[in-house]
Formats: C-alpha cells, structure tokens, sequence
C-alpha cells in the first residue's frame, strides 16, 4: 500500500535522508521508530505531501503521487501537535474534511455523530478545544483525520504528551481504529514498548537510512496488495 522508493531530501541546514525505500502492506500497522530529530516527522510530511522529496517515488498502491497535493492523497494525518483549528468547536474540527469533500449536509452530520461515538466524543462536540484535556484533544484529532475516510493513516509521536492510564487507553482505541477501518498505518514513536505492542511492521530511522526491524507473523501477506 505504502511504498517509498529511492527517497532522498536535504535540508539547507545539511540535514539529509538518504535513498530510502521501504513498502508497508495494505492494512499493516507499521511503527517508525528512531531518536529525536533523526527525521521521522520530515518522512511522514513527505508521505503526505507537505514536503516534496528531492529525488525519489512517493506510491500509494499502484499510483505514483509524488507531485500530488496532500489533500488527493486520501491519508489522514496526525500531527505532534494535534494542529486543531483554533476557535473551532469539535463538531466544526471532525466535519472539516467530508465538507471539503462536498458532502452533502446532513452526510457530514452523520459522520460526525459517527466518529464522535465511535471514540467517545459526543459529549463534546459543541465545546471548544481549548479547555480539553490532552486525551480528550487527541481522539478530537483522530475523528477529524478519520472523518475523510483515508485509506493510509500517519501518526506522529500519539502517545507521547499522554499520561500513563490515558496512554494505555489510546493504545487499544488506535489498534480498533485500525482493524475496524481497515487502515494502513505508519506510527512514529521512539518508545520501543508502543513498538512491541502495536507494530506488526517495525522499521527504524538511523543516520538518514531505514531498515526493517521486526515482522510480524501476523501481518498480512504482501501479495495481497
């Protein structure tokens, strides 16, 4: 599903990822793992189109989207900081994408009350973000990266700004999410224990390189794709 061929991108402070290519599976959840500032962000702004590599393939299956814009890409993106529209209630934040998308009113509502269910929200979706707490805020941005019904979800770091209980608690909903939506996903964390518990695809980012840490068995076969 996912697939980079031949990556390279520096940055004009010499920062640099070098020819990397890896290929994650239709519905596997993979886990990036690598130290801070070793460039996994830059790799998932590449993947979803922020950034354009300098050499190299960007492929979605079979379709080469390097050049596309981020919102033709069909990923649902979730940013370290949760980026979510400031002065926004949550059922303006979730109903952003399907509108975008020309979906008719009264669809965008039902996704909306949907997701809002689905991750527990409901209660919520009239209030703003700004008093929410960090939990509450990240199934905020899930339901909004969801709402456009991705085929490839990227998640960078979800877990990281959550405290031990609500961290747990997060770990099962991304792992439901991703076997109820039949997501491809590519998780960044450097935690080694969201790796073990999530990733049926490890890889890691070291000295601008990736390279496969662990398969699991379970994961779904490549030729499936």
């Amino acid at each position: 599903m996912i697939t980079l061929s031949h990556i390279s991108w520096t940055s004009p402070s010499g920062f640099a990822l070098k020819d990397i290519s890896f290929h994650i599976p239709t519905g596997t959840y993979a886990v990036l793992m690598g130290a801070t500032g070793c460039g996994k962000t830059t790799l998932l702004e590449i993947l979803c189109g922020l950034r354009h590599p300098q050499q190299g393939q960007v492929l979605l299956g079979e379709a080469d989207v390097t050049l596309w814009e981020p919102r033709n890409r069909s990923i649902g993106y979730l940013p370290q900081d949760l980026a979510l529209f400031p002065g926004k209630r949550v059922r303006a934040q979730i109903g952003f994408a399907p509108s975008l998308q020309g979906l008719a009113p009264e669809g965008v509502q039902f996704r909306v009350e949907n997701l809002a269910r689905e991750l527990g929200i409901t209660h919520l979706l009239d209030q703003g973000t700004d008093h929410l707490s960090g939990g509450e805020k990240q199934r905020v941005a899930l339901a909004r990266a969801l709402a456009a019904e991705p085929k490839v979800l990227l998640l960078d770091e979800p877990l990281s700004a959550l405290d031990d209980r609500t961290r747990a608690e997060a770990s099962a909903l991304l792992n439901n999410l991703h076997q109820k939506h039949d997501l491809t996903v590519l998780h960044v964390t450097h935690s080694q224990s969201e790796a073990r518990s999530l990733g049926q695809l490890q890889l890691r980012l070291e000295n601008g390189q990736v390279h496969t840490v662990e398969t699991s068995s379970s994961m779904t076969d490549e030729a499936a794709d």
